[in-house]
């Protein structure tokens, strides 16, 4: 399946991809089949009241992660892409006070916020643990039409009829001059062609774009990056959610210039600058801000650190270069979930920190002038240093442990790369037997730690 560096690096909204955007997302598409209307329910009346079951993560740790909200806004015609927090603010009061929702076309209809969102916390539906069924009923209360929804993390949304024509293997990519489904492929596919990983993939991307204005999306996809960091570095406060966690990146950063301007600079205060920008992303996510996807919301922050690193503190450095650099991640992220999952809730955080911190060493390592060996060492050492890793967020919330892993995910690809510029190329473990090992092990992961918030930190820390 071929998947578009605009599809894993998507401009959306905080707190989670999987729990947040995607829901919105499928909110969205069940008004298109609304105002179709070629699936409802044959001798159904008139369209009067929508509602929504969650189901498995998205039901456990839907409140945590305002999964329920982002499927009352989707409903009323809200966007990540587009989406207004001012805007969302007086819809979402006025839903509430009226039991009324008015979508795109579709008139105003019934839709109480408490009751028309049902969390079920029984078994998860047949297909992956984040589900959710959206229904219309007409005035007499019988289903006008019904759809079941997958969330397949990063924002990707399945409906059921999709997720079972999956056969759970990677689909060779249709159409494009360079269809490498995996490591292997990729690296002989460079081989022959001389071309570099980025050279590929951008020649397997305007197949389907033209060149101009694909790389104004992706100039645009750093832009909301660099955004973010800004807003998250200038910002305090407490994060919402009820743990008051605080807002640290400001009060970190200003240290940092404060020491940096007192020559006071120590090599080690490097990973400060690198966690820094990392934790500004993931409070902005938190938060409920704008966010891309790299290749989730809860692993946000990771790619865009390594890249204000590379900017900011590597001597050389181009802006030039950025482009070959969401072109490499993105090349490493689109393996990573064609053959494996970027979904915590499928795989654990290994998923998603993992898969981060792999597109972000091999684009750290293509700007740095590494060949394509060296880039795929580079994805190799950054996941397979995260195998096995829990999700396990406190209270269902993207705050505890998620802020700090982002950092130290930023550091742990940084060095992944470094260590792989220092080679040639050669290694033990493939990049592809390190993605298959994530996959087994999120298979063998019990539910408890991959987004349930059942298990480990979530049931260890007592919340104040």
């Amino acid at each position: 399946m071929f998947l578009s560096v605009l599809d894993i690096f998507k401009v959306g909204v905080g707190p989670s991809s999987s729990h947040t955007v995607g829901p919105m997302v499928a909110a969205a598409h069940f008004l298109d089949l609304l105002r179709n209307g070629r699936q409802k329910v044959p001798g159904a009346g008139k369209i009067a009241r929508l509602g929504c079951s969650l189901h498995g993560s998205l039901s456990f740790t839907g409140k945590g992660h305002a999964t329920d909200r982002a499927i009352m806004l989707g409903l009323a015609g809200f966007i990540p892409a587009t989406f207004d927090a001012n805007s969302a603010e007086v819809t979402e009061k006025t839903i509430r006070a009226r039991g009324k929702i008015s979508p795109p076309d579709l008139g105003e209809l019934d839709f109480d916020f408490d009751k028309d969102i049902h969390f079920d916390y029984g078994p998860p539906l047949d297909g992956h643990p984040n589900g959710m069924i959206l229904s219309a009923y007409d005035t007499a209360g019988n289903v006008y039409l019904r759809e079941t929804y997958f969330s397949v993390g990063g924002g990707f949304i399945l409906t059921a009829k999709e997720m079972d024509a999956l056969d759970g293997t990677a689909e060779e990519p249709i159409g494009v001059p360079y269809p490498f489904r995996n490591a292997v492929e990729m690296l002989k596919m460079a081989r022959k062609s001389g071309m570099t990983i980025a050279e590929m993939k951008l020649q397997n991307e305007l197949v389907h774009k033209e060149a101009r204005a694909f790389n104004e999306s992706l100039t645009h996809i750093w832009q909301a990056m660099e955004s973010c960091i800004a807003r998250g570095l200038t910002t305090d406060g407490i994060l919402p959610g009820g743990l008051n966690v605080k807002r640290r990146a400001k009060a970190i950063h200003e240290a940092l210039l404060n020491e940096r301007g007192a020559n006071m600079f120590a090599p080690h205060t490097i990973n400060d600058w690198i966690s820094v920008y990392a934790i500004a992303v993931n409070e902005e996510n938190a938060a409920g801000g704008q966010v891309v996807t790299a290749p989730t919301n809860g692993a946000a922050g990771v790619l865009p650190a390594t890249i204000r690193y590379y900017l900011d503190h590597v001597p050389g450095a181009s802006r030039t270069k950025i482009i070959d650099f969401l072109l490499t991640a993105a090349a490493i992220g689109g393996m990573i979930k064609n053959n494996a999952s970027i979904s915590g809730a499928e795989v654990g955080c290994q998923g998603e920190i993992g898969s981060a911190a792999a597109m972000a060493a091999a684009g750290f390592c293509a700007v740095m002038g590494g060949t394509p060996e060296q880039v795929e060492n580079a994805a190799e050492i950054a996941l397979e240093h995260h195998l096995g890793m829990t999700c396990d967020p406190v209270a269902g919330l993207v705050q505890a442990p998620c802020i700090e892993r982002n950092g130290l995910g930023a550091i742990k690809a940084i060095s992944a790369a470094s260590i792989a510029l220092r080679g040639d190329g050669t290694h033990l473990i493939s990049l592809d037997a390190c993605v298959e090992t994530m996959r087994q092990t999120g298979l063998d992961m019990n539910s408890n730690y991959k987004e349930t918030s059942l298990g480990g930190l979530a049931v260890n820390v007592i919340e104040c």
